[in-house]
């Protein structure tokens, strides 16, 4: 019994030992078996070579790129690296053209010598990657081969960086926008220039005294000199204080100027005889407006008398603030220095410059009642206008007791008080309304009486001592008008005085054929060169082409 118990332990054993063995050995065959599957797919991997074609023939993309880069990589072939980085470098830079291309196609630039170019360059890169074989007979790539398809390729992408370059701005909006706005500027800058620098050179030619006109002041000086017995001074006539007669004020310098006013005049009215013409001019001119007079008298038995600033004694520097003004050392400098640089600089300044906002012939105005005592109303006239009426019936319009009837000439946001006093100054601010509406001198009647009773000079005069700095407006004439006749100003029909012939050339024929007064302010004055042609008719027909003198300087009307 224990040698039969003994002899089945021991069989048992025996057979559990000999399964683990074949077991182990199983185990042994498989990897062993495997490792020869995988040493084989090694060795087919490491032997095979893809076809050559599928490296020229066109760049491999997607997975196949990954896995040619891997099989180039595993060859360690640098040379077939650098294939498959040069036709890579030429198909995106073929997409970029096309690109480029197609959107100037759709720019509608198909005519246009870029897209063309762009198109050329396309197929000069696919022609280039379409090329034969860069592979030799054995299949291995030719270094020499390979550095001339390099520099080829390099060529063309340099070349299509700098069309792309050059074309980025027609294409991209951004740059587009911004050269638009740099262009505008420029412009804008451009034409700003050009403006003041016109504005400066229709300011020089409209102050400086013509040829003819000196000639014609020369010629009737030299006639006074010649001939002193026939201009004597005459005795003043008894119409020049006479309130019932219709009388003028001219305040100017420029003989021919006057005398077209004085003849217009006359030629309109229907009683000629009952008109009263008063003009004064400076020192330097009054001989020769006297000697016009004298030789070419009112026609219409009109009455005229000539005078000069000086005749009237009160009007100096220690009367008149405007006279200290004028005449002190700080406005000399403040008008004559750096005139060019400061006009140019700012074109709205350029009345600060003009010669009669700094003649005291300009500021006559603002004295009437005192250089006229015995008058109760009269008319002033400047000398650019033209009367093509009969204008007595200014002095039966009521004035509703106003004391100066004028034409306004706002309009909008136009011509308001704003645009000719200093709001900014707390005085101006305080006192005025900055919308209410401006008017014109040129052509007004004033009633003296009325300026006697509301002590206008008075109030000039104040006003023109607090501007003693030009801090509540620039020198001129009008905006201490405004302040003057303000809410004393009786508003008039616009026929009786049109203005901007001196400026502006789109003013209605009908318009002027139906005014009793022509006005023409701004540069453009008739009597010059640069005036316009439309208009300068209106003016020359009253000049006195029969004066010897007018023929001998080539006034050219």
């Amino acid at each position: 019994m224990a040698i039969a118990v003994r002899s089945s332990r021991g069989g048992g054993s025996g057979g559990v030992g000999a399964g683990f063995r074949s077991l182990f050995s199983y185990r042994i065959f498989i990897s062993a078996l495997f490792s020869l599957l995988f040493i084989a797919t090694v060795s087919v991997l490491l032997t095979s070579r893809p076809p050559p074609t599928h490296h020229h023939s066109r760049l491999p993309t997607g997975a196949n790129a990954y896995m040619h880069r891997t099989f180039l990589a595993l060859n360690s072939d640098p040379l077939k690296t650098s294939l498959d980085l040069i036709y890579k470098q030429a198909n995106d830079h073929i997409t970029l053209v096309k690109t480029y291309a197609a959107y100037a196609r759709k720019l509608k630039l198909e005519n246009s010598k870029q897209l063309k170019m762009f198109d050329d360059l396309a197929k000069n890169f696919s022609d280039l990657t379409s090329k034969p074989s860069l592979f030799e007979t054995d299949g291995n790539l030719d270094e020499d081969v390979l550095r001339q398809f390099e520099k080829e390729v390099k060529d063309r992408v340099k070349f299509a960086r700098l069309m792309v370059a050059e074309s980025k701005e027609n294409y991209d909006n951004q740059l587009k926008i911004q050269k638009l706005k740099d262009t505008i500027f420029s412009v804008s800058e451009s034409l700003g220039k050009a403006k003041k620098n016109g504005a400066l050179a229709s300011s020089i030619a409209a102050k400086t005294i013509p040829k003819s006109l000196h000639c014609l002041a020369m010629r009737l000086v030299e006639e006074r000199i010649s001939h002193p017995e026939k201009y004597k001074e005459e005795l003043p006539k008894a119409e020049f204080e006479d309130p019932s007669l219709y009388h003028y004020a001219v305040f100017s310098d420029n003989v021919i100027a006057v005398s077209v006013v004085v003849r217009s005049v006359v030629k309109n009215a229907e009683e000629p005889w009952k008109h009263v013409f008063h003009v004064v001019t400076d020192r330097m001119n009054v001989a020769a407006m006297k000697v016009w007079f004298r030789m070419r008298p009112v026609e219409g038995g009109a009455h005229l008398e000539v005078k000069a600033v000086e005749d009237y004694s009160f009007l100096n520097s220690s009367y008149a603030p405007v006279l200290r003004q004028i005449e002190s050392a700080k406005k000399q400098r403040f008008n004559f220095e750096k005139t060019t640089e400061n006009v140019t600089k700012d074109g709205s300044n350029m009345k600060l410059k003009n010669p009669e906002s700094m003649s005291i012939l300009n500021h006559l105005r603002f004295y009437l009642p005192e250089m006229y005592p015995k008058l109760h109303k009269i008319l002033l006239l400047d000398d650019d206008v033209v009367v093509q009426k009969d204008l007595t019936g200014l002095w039966k319009i009521d004035l509703a007791g106003k004391v100066n009837g004028a034409v306004e000439t706002c309009f909008g946001s136009f011509h308001r008080f704003s645009q000719y006093l200093n709001f900014t100054h707390p005085l101006i601010k305080e006192r005025f309304n900055p919308k209410a509406c401006a008017w014109a001198y040129g052509m007004n009647v004033f009633d003296l009486d009325g300026w006697r009773r509301e002590k206008c000079t008075e109030t000039y005069e104040e006003w023109q001592n607090l501007n003693e700095d030009r801090t509540l407006w620039k020198l001129d004439a009008l905006p201490p008008g405004l302040i003057t006749f303000y809410s004393l100003t009786k508003s008039l029909d616009k026929s009786w005085h049109v203005l901007g012939l001196g400026y502006n050339p789109s003013i209605s024929m009908d318009e002027i054929n139906n005014a009793a007064v022509i006005h023409y302010n701004g540069n453009m004055k008739p009597w010059l060169d640069i005036a316009m042609n439309q208009y300068k008719n209106l003016w020359t027909k009253y000049v006195d082409n029969d004066m010897e003198f007018v023929q001998m300087c080539n006034f050219g009307v």
